[in-house]
């Protein structure tokens, strides 16, 4: 009876949630794939669940097109850099994870009990991923075009944002755009140390130019530590 109890109440809570995500899908299982965390897999290993991060590989590629699509065709002035940097400030994890918190994803998220504990519900790299996931699974539900409508509504302000430049500021973009038109070395970030737990790891980062380190950053996830490794390696480049 508490295993029917307990199905009953995910389908009801997946069923809340697409209605927040204004689409219907067809297979409601690949919904409960996307907002699955691998810590809650591996705790019930028993069980052979089915976790987000493929789903999360799928929905990055569609979101990139999706966003450069839409840019291409609005922005018919602007030349490719602009273009990437405008796009990648609309990819970046704070902003999806702001839009999965508009949206309460958190409130949805099947995380393991040593993640959950640790606020993993409200965690920056987890939220933009389940974002992505989402994505993909109506990809594969529905198709491109009501990928496509999930994405240009549920990210609608942050595109003008983008597109006003009122977001998030890709640290590791500015740099690459710096270093390339100055034809200095590639840019090349290495994780030196990652610690901590599965469910609470902490990634630092070493950013080397010409085989020098320039910046260091540390974070939540690989993304965050590149990021902040890009932001202090700016001060070092910027002051030359």
């Amino acid at each position: 009876m508490q295993i029917n109890n307990d199905i009953f109440n995910r389908n009801r809570l997946l069923l809340e949630l697409s209605e927040i995500l204004n689409y219907k899908f067809n297979d409601i299982q690949l919904l409960n794939q996307s907002i699955t965390h691998s810590s809650y897999a591996n705790e019930n290993k028993k069980k052979n669940i089915k976790y987000n991060e493929r789903l999360e590989f799928l929905g990055d590629s569609v979101l990139s097109i999706i966003i450069s699509e839409h840019l291409f065709k609005r922005l018919i002035h602007v030349q490719e850099g602009d273009l990437t940097k405008i796009r990648a400030s609309i990819v970046c994890e704070p902003s999806l994870a702001k839009c999965a918190q508009v949206m309460n994803i958190g409130k949805y998220l099947l995380l393991g009990k040593g993640e959950e504990s640790t606020g993993g519900k409200e965690r920056v790299s987890i939220l933009a991923d389940a974002f992505e996931a989402i994505l993909g699974a109506i990809y594969l539900d529905g198709g491109f075009e009501q990928a496509k409508k999930f994405t240009l509504e549920s990210l609608d302000g942050v595109i003008e944002d983008a597109i006003n430049g009122r977001v998030f500021q890709d640290y590791k973009t500015h740099l690459q755009e710096i270093i390339q038109s100055e034809n200095i070395d590639k840019i090349i970030y290495e994780v030196v140390n990652e610690e901590g737990p599965d469910h609470n790891k902490i990634f630092h980062v070493h950013l080397k130019i010409g085989g020098q380190i320039v910046g260091k950053g540390s974070g939540k996830s690989k993304k965050e530590a590149e990021q902040n490794a890009a932001k202090e390696a700016l001060k070092e480049v910027q002051c030359k």
